[in-house]
């Protein structure tokens, strides 16, 4: 009785259900049916025995899935209604009207049935909707695409990945294109919106529209626009809300929450499906949800505002933006997950920006289009409609798109895989080739008081270049006028703002339990200042107000930081910080399949069965430490577990360096030097902050405790020439001269 049972009889047969949406006709049979939206109303391609499919991968795959669901189901409910009541003709609808991505067809043809195709590009001149303007130059001098056009594949790699739970950290450390495009977009709604503030007409502001590609993205990127709340409170117990980058934005006043956001956090996904939105979304929203929940209030005093569903007001807020006396009058800026609907109607949107992969134009032609919806369609003395436009950065839009030509590739051959391992029985004789290590979480700093002085050298240098940072950018449209947005609102910051930035950084570095030490701050301030005179170089068309970008003001302080520590050997001591839910790593947990290329190695030297190979040179590093009898054992840093945390630009991040020794020192083998080994070639920025976190916090930080044995790192140039470089660097250990680095 209490089973679960058969549910099928609680479901609505596809007779029941045609009855009850159609209930309106009556007895009228052969109706006429208008598809909107038609694109998303297809039967997917089935694909034929041994016909390659379309590989698609991540979030391109779940969405293609989704789509085709969502196609599926929209043809079976007209076949339904077809059986039931007859349809005499379908009529479809769509600003796109041909198959997308993943649907088994070419991507971008047209549906055969089409009869009439007014496409964007027509719409656009012709002069009914805005004319989008996207970045076509810029000061960059990298990549095929303007920086702020080809956004995405910039910035991808310094954002999380897909979405988190509400609770978990979300960082605001953005990536630094990402906050260069941000600025620069924002600097040029500030002239829309000081335009909207002196017209008479009381108008609804101009809308910016930020598209994400997942939660964690759009809530970092929401945090950064519109402050977060902090773990402070007010005296009356609410919460001490940051104030957003984005002054206009900013949905904080004198850190308390205003009671009308500029800024909202939606999921259109969520707000438009059966189930509202997920309590992890709830979560995020939170604040958002409870300040609209009092304007309700204020607006409608006799309506009960909690029996209100939170999906149900977060709709009503985005489908009124733009619109009058409305809740969602005031809102200047939708940071959206994914797509907004495509029946969202707000014609007050005048900047786009995408955070998200643009793998079609026909994606690109939809995101744009949230915003053409023209403000006004008076026409001038000539007859025409007078252009308005649309600023859009971070969608590869292409004015002449063309359908997607499929490449034929033969299969790859599949390489069956084999298995590495540690092999127990090389233990009996040789019980040392087992390799432990510390799991480090992070490092803390015991620091007295003192006088600080800072050593500045080559690698203290910041050379500021419109390569690494796109200062300015022409944006424009297929017809009309060109527009330029830019960086040059932080020209009019002070350097002292600068300084002053930089030195908070820096302090925060020798941060112990989340307090800096306040008393090494004026110090800290003055090499701030010296290091801007004397270690930042400017080139064409770029300036040190710069520095204020996250990304870089977190590598000045690096900088810094290193500069003050290589000045002050000795006058402080660095604590590992380890993880409390494992113990010490170790070789004998090695197991894992691979179909790389692997390299058998010697059971003398290695506690694991075999190499990978990734480049080719680990077989011969391998090789190499196999021939020289002061190496005790080694092994290959995959899938060992050992990492490395260390920063760059503010963003933490974890290192994996390539091998761990065990090297006889003079010691003998009861007491080996444990090395761990980097190969490197380019002197590229990340390997550089690598290569310092590990040799002058990682390995003082674990020598301090004494519990884990005697711990060296070695970059290793050349691995051809890795057998005098280890010798070299055992024999400086062997001659007392060593310090654990080289």
């Amino acid at each position: 009785f209490l089973g679960r049972g058969d549910t099928t009889i609680y479901q609505e047969s596809p007779e029941q259900i045609v009855n009850r949406v159609c209930r309106e006709f009556g007895k009228a049979r052969n109706i006429v049916v208008l598809n909107d939206e038609a694109h998303h109303c297809y039967r997917p391609k089935p694909r034929a025995e041994g016909e390659p499919g379309e590989k698609l991968t991540g979030e391109d795959k779940r969405e293609s899935e989704e789509r085709n669901e969502a196609a599926a189901l929209w043809l079976t409910g007209l076949e339904a209604v077809q059986r039931k009541i007859g349809v005499q003709a379908v009529y479809d609808l769509s600003a796109t009207p041909f198959y997308l991505r993943g649907s088994g067809y070419v991507e971008g043809t047209l549906f055969p049935w089409v009869v009439s195709d007014f496409a964007l590009i027509d719409a656009i001149e012709s002069g009914i909707v805005k004319v989008p303007r996207v970045p076509v130059a810029d000061s960059s001098t990298s990549g095929e695409l303007p920086t702020f056009r080809d956004l995405w594949v910039r910035i991808r790699e310094g954002l999380p990945k897909r979405t988190r739970g509400a609770e978990g950290d979300v960082p605001l450390n953005l990536p630094r294109d990402l906050e260069a495009a941000l600025l620069a977009l924002y600097a040029h709604y500030e002239q829309s919106y000081r335009e909207w503030e002196a017209d008479p007409e009381g108008r609804t502001p101009p809308v910016f529209i930020v598209v994400c590609n997942n939660t964690a993205v759009s809530k970092m990127v929401f945090d950064w626009i519109a402050g977060r709340d902090t773990d402070a409170v007010h005296h009356d117990n609410t919460p001490v809300m940051t104030a957003g980058n984005l002054r206009v934005f900013s949905n904080s006043d004198g850190g308390r929450r205003l009671h009308r956001p500029n800024t909202i956090l939606v999921d259109s996904a969520q707000l438009e499906s059966d189930e509202g939105m997920s309590a992890d979304f709830k979560k995020l929203a939170a604040g958002q949800i409870e300040e609209f929940k009092a304007e309700y209030r204020r607006r409608f005093p006799g309506r009960d505002a909690e029996g209100l569903k939170d999906a149900d007001l977060m709709r009503e807020v985005l489908n009124t933006v733009g619109k009058a006396g409305k809740l969602g009058e005031n809102v200047k800026c939708v940071v959206s997950v994914s797509m907004l609907t495509e029946g969202w109607d707000c014609n007050t949107v005048t900047h786009i920006l995408g955070v998200r992969a643009f793998g079609t134009q026909l994606l690109c032609e939809q995101v744009i289009g949230r915003g053409l919806r023209r403000m006004d369609f008076t026409v001038n003395a000539d007859g025409h409609f007078e252009p308005e436009y649309a600023e859009v950065i971070g969608v590869p839009f292409r004015f002449l798109p063309c359908a997607a030509i499929p490449k034929e590739r033969p299969p790859a051959k599949q390489t069956p895989p084999g298995r590495v391992a540690a092999d127990p029985a090389r233990l009996t004789d040789r019980p040392w080739l087992e390799i432990t290590f510390p799991r480090v979480a992070q490092y803390r700093y015991q620091l007295p008081p003192q006088m600080l002085s800072a050593k500045f050298g080559p690698e203290s240098r910041v050379i500021l270049t419109t390569e690494r940072i796109t200062t300015e950018a022409e944006v424009a449209p297929i017809v009309g006028e060109d527009t330029r947005i830019s960086l040059d609102e932080l020209k009019t910051r002070r350097l002292q703002e600068v300084a002053f930035r930089i030195a908070r950084l820096v302090i925060d570095k020798y941060a112990l339990d989340g307090t800096g030490p306040a008393w090494l701050f004026p110090q800290v301030l003055d090499i701030s200042r010296r290091w801007l005179a004397e270690q930042v170089v400017c080139k064409d068309d770029t300036f040190p107000q710069l520095l204020l970008l996250t990304s870089e003001a977190h590598q000045a302080a690096e900088k810094i930081h290193r500069a003050i520590t290589d000045a002050n050997p000795g006058e402080r001591i660095v604590r590992a910080v380890l993880q409390d839910q494992e113990g010490p790593g170790t070789t004998a947990k090695v197991s894992f399949e691979t179909r790389k290329k692997t390299w058998r190695t010697d059971p003398k030297k290695c506690h694991i069965n075999f190499v990978p190979e990734d480049s080719g040179w680990e077989s011969k590093f391998a090789q190499t430490l196999e021939g020289m009898p002061e190496v005790l054992a080694y092994v290959k840093n995959q899938s060992l577990g050992f990492r490395i945390p260390y920063t760059l630009e503010g963003v933490p991040g974890n290192y994996y360096p390539d091998f761990i020794l065990k090297v006889d020192d003079g010691r003998g083998p009861a007491d080996p030097l444990n090395v761990v080994v980097e190969i490197s070639g380019r002197d590229l920025l990340d390997k550089q902050a690598k290569a310092d976190t590990a040799a002058k916090l990682w390995v003082p930080a674990v020598n301090h405790e004494r519990t884990f044995g005697r711990w060296a790192f070695l970059e290793v140039r050349d691995p051809y020439n890795a057998k005098a470089d280890l010798r070299e660097f055992v024999e400086t250990h062997r001659n007392g001269r060593g310090c654990g680095t080289a």
